[in-house]
This record gives C-alpha cells, structure tokens and sequence, in this order.
C-alpha cells in the first residue's frame, strides 16, 4: 500500500543520514566496538518500531528464541534446530499475516525484514557448526541481527564482514592493496565512500521514477484478460509480458541499492580495489542490474538478481543437500518467500526451467562458437529466450495466488 511504501522509504532515508552520522563521528577510530554495537541495535529498534509498530516486537523475538537454541544444543545439531525454528516462526508470521489478518494487501509487510534475520541466524549456525566461528556474544548477535544498516531491506552479509566493520579491523580483502590506503594505527583507513553512495542513490531515483511512471502503463493482470487474449496476435502477447513484467523489476532496484547505499554510508561493503585502483563497494551489493537485464542464461539472471539470498541458499542448502540439490533448493526459497501459493508455482516452475536450460546450453551451445558472429547470433537468441523464461517463471510470484496463475499457463 501506498501509506506503507511512503513509511518505509522515510525511515531508509533517516537510516542514511544517519548512516554518514555514523560513519564520521563514531569511527572506529573515535570510539570502541561495544559503543558502536550499541548504537546500531537501538537505532536499529527504533526504526523498525517506527516503520511496524509493535510487529517489530517479532523480530526480537525470533532473534532471541535462535540464541537461546544455540546456547542450549551445542556445536552438532544448533544449525539444523536454528533453521527449523527460525523458519518455521518466519512461516508462522507470514501465514497468519495474509490468511487471518490481510489476504493479497501489501500492507506494512514487517515479515520483510524477519526474512533477512532468518538468513542472518541460519548463516551464523552453520558456520559455528562448520568450525568457522565463535559464538557471538548477545550484544554482538542482535546487533548483527538488527543494525539499523539492515534492519528494514537488508542485505545479508557475512557474520565475520559485520564484525570486522563494527571493530574496524582491516578485513582479509585489504590485505593485497597495502599501498592504496593510510595507515592509521591499526584502523587502516577505508576510502570514502561518498561517490559511490552518490551513484547507487542516483540509480534508485531513476528506478523509482521508471517505477511509478510505468508501472501503471503495463499491469500484469492484463496478460490474463480475456478480451486481451481474444484479441491480441500471440507476438503481441509475449512482447506486452515482457514489458509488463519488465516494469515489475525497478521497484526491486529501488528498495535494495537503497539498501547498499545506507550500508556503504556507513563504511560497510568495501571490498578492495579494482584493478585500475578504484574503490569496489559491493561486498554486500545485491544485484547487478545490466547483468539482469541483459542475461543471456537463466543462470546468469538468477546469479545477479538478489545476489545475498542466492549465496544463502547455496550455503545452506545447496552444497548441502545430499538428494537433488537443485529442486531443494527452489522449494527452501519458495518456504523463505512466503505463504501465498504463487510462490510455489514460481520456484517448481523454477526448477524444470533450470534443468532445460542446463540441458539446452549444455548440448547446443558449442555449435556456436566456432566465429564470433554466430556467438552474437547465439547471444541474442538466448538473451530472448532467458527474458521470455523469466517472465513466464514469475507470473505466479506477482499475481499470487493459484486461479489467477493457472490461467496464464494454460
């Protein structure tokens, strides 16, 4: 709804003035690690209580519940115990909130930001389990869980990332670029991140504008209308459900570089320099947006499109599951996203697509690269052939529920 997007793009807004707050006056430099925990869980409460009310409650809640799980069970078996309860409470949120309070109305959705904490738990207690590290203290658990960087869209990042940038400790990716940097003690000065918070607030803009003035333009429902159907060649409907699911993508642009901007502010995401000696700050980006758009794989699309939860996915599941990884995969992300059943159709579709275009590359793909004009040839089909994939894949995640879906397949 409206109200709620207006809610939480203030709230981001605060969150990244606050961010360079952050980042100039309580510098690891300036003051110590339990200071700058501290700050970043209550500012981190207190946004979410402003953008969900008492909702927010949940997320402490689900946070406390897992550290409870971990303290209690032990090295061996809190990873299995930690992603059952944490998904399971997620799955109880987001099933009480659209069957007994409000079917198929985005409202203030506060399972959002629990989404990215269950990542955030389940992450941690599977890498305390492989060995990889320590068990947080409290104060360092919701901070991680509940800074107000991440708090409202996220991204994941890495537990050992977040810590080194709270404690400011150079982390392993400066360890090659000695050169280009002051030392300073031992806080070694990452570069500002000023031109690069600059460039990703410009590409939400632009995303927000594209967003508002086309989403109405294209809508959706219009590929299952009948007199749409009846009286459009078949051409025509391929080409108006790329447009319009197309316009669906800048609303997602938008809310995660906001995301990656807020965290950059504050000195989070630097990740080395390029090989032309320009500053990276994507350690925790989420998505590359003229990869997706010009994806010429299903692969390819999903490796660029929410990069952190691909990477979760793959942690916890994927090289993990010992019996057709791939489907287990799709079914834990369609678990994750939520309880309206387009999400099912979306990730089962998701799985047979990903088989045929392994299959398809696979075999077809060396026939054409014998000259570079017939890999462009091949470029091209297969850019078409991803988009149109795509957008067949996600009809159900937009329109969410079965009727609706059923009869755009058919």
């Amino acid at each position: 709804s409206f109200h709620s997007l207006v809610n939480f793009v203030v709230c981001q807004l605060f969150a990244l003035l606050t961010a360079f707050w952050f980042r100039l006056y309580l510098h690891p430099s300036k003051t110590s690690p339990f200071v700058r925990h501290v700050v970043a869980t209550l500012l981190g409460l207190y946004f979410a209580l402003f953008c969900f009310g008492w909702y927010a409650l949940h997320f402490l809640v689900q946070s406390g519940l897992t550290y409870g799980i971990m303290i209690l069970t032990g090295v061996e078996h809190m990873h299995k115990y930690c992603l059952v309860v944490a998904l399971g409470y997620l799955s109880f949120c987001q099933i009480t909130r659209v069957y007994v309070f409000d079917y198929g109305m985005y409202s203030a959705d506060f399972t959002g930001p629990m989404m990215v904490i269950t990542q955030k738990i389940t992450s941690l207690a599977f890498e305390i389990h492989d060995g990889k590290k320590r068990m947080p203290s409290l104060l360092e658990y919701f901070s991680y869980n509940c800074n107000f960087m991440g708090i409202l869209a996220g991204p994941t990042s890495s537990y050992n990332d977040y810590i080194a940038f709270i404690e400011g400790t150079p982390c392993r990716h400066n360890k090659d670029h000695q050169t280009n940097g002051k030392t300073n003690g031992r806080h070694k000065q990452d570069p500002s991140p000023n031109i690069e918070v600059v460039r990703k607030l410009a590409t939400c803009f632009f995303s927000l504008m594209v967003f508002l003035s086309v989403c109405k333009v294209f809508p959706v429902e219009r590929n299952i209308d009948d007199d749409f159907i009846a009286n459009t060649p078949f051409y025509a409907q391929v080409v108006y459900l790329y447009l319009s699911m197309l316009t669906t993508r800048p609303k997602y642009y938008f809310v995660w570089t906001l995301a990656d901007a807020i965290n950059n502010a504050a000195g989070f995401g630097f990740n080395g320099y390029n090989s032309d000696g320009s500053p990276r700050w994507d350690l925790i980006s989420n998505l590359r947006i003229t990869d997706i758009e010009f994806a010429t794989s299903f692969k390819m699309f999903l490796d660029n499109w929410n990069i952190q939860t691909a990477h979760w996915l793959k942690r916890v599941c994927y090289e993990r599951c010992p019996y057709n990884p791939t489907a287990a995969t799709f079914i834990l992300s369609a678990m994750w996203h939520g309880a309206y059943p387009g999400y099912y159709l979306t990730f089962l579709t998701g799985i047979v697509v990903t088989l045929a275009a392994r299959a398809m590359r696979h075999n077809v793909r060396p026939y054409f690269l014998g000259s570079p004009s017939h890999k462009l040839l091949y470029d091209g089909i297969t850019w078409a052939g991803t988009q149109i994939a795509i957008c067949y894949t996600v009809v159900p995640f937009v329109l969410l529920s079965v009727g609706p879906s059923m009869k755009f397949y058919r």
